[in-house]
């Protein structure tokens, strides 16, 4: 397993790995919304503020960060490999390249919604807490602030 930026060539593979997993996450639930999210993406990558996991040639894992807000955007693993720590592994990566004299944020599905309850599980685990409620893309979510 490989955790590394990701860059320009990664982009066909890590949306194939965004479309097998968009069920996840409001707002990319159509094509014109994954269109958009791979021109996201690309903005992410040219600001090397994008992390792959890399397996057998094929993208498994995939973040995108914020260094200017010090938020973690987007985490997804392909569910062929999950509880390998992957994500564990691509958090710790982002963190090296944060400002460490700031609070991390993400966002996540709130309470009692059943696409969320691994996020929330795992955001916990790292020592992430619960912080606001607020909204995205429609959807109600919550924040989790992590303090080093």
């Amino acid at each position: 397993m490989e955790i590394r930026l990701a860059n320009e060539r990664d982009l066909d593979d890590w949306m194939r790995l965004v479309r097998k997993e968009r069920d996840s996450f409001p707002g990319l639930e159509t094509e014109a919304a994954l269109t958009e999210h791979r021109e996201t993406v690309l903005g992410f990558v040219h600001r090397e503020s994008a992390i792959c996991a890399a397996c057998d040639g094929r993208i498994v894992g995939a973040l995108l960060f914020s260094k200017e807000e010090n938020m973690l955007c987007y985490l997804a693993v392909d569910g062929e490999y999950r509880r390998r720590h992957i994500a564990e592994d691509m958090v710790s990566y982002m963190l090296t390249l944060m400002d460490p004299n700031r609070a991390i944020v993400v966002t996540t599905y709130r309470e009692g919604v059943p696409e969320g309850i691994a996020a929330r599980a795992f955001y916990k685990h790292l020592g992430f807490a619960e912080g606001r409620l607020t909204e995205e893309f429609g959807s109600p979510v919550q924040e989790f602030v992590w303090i080093r």
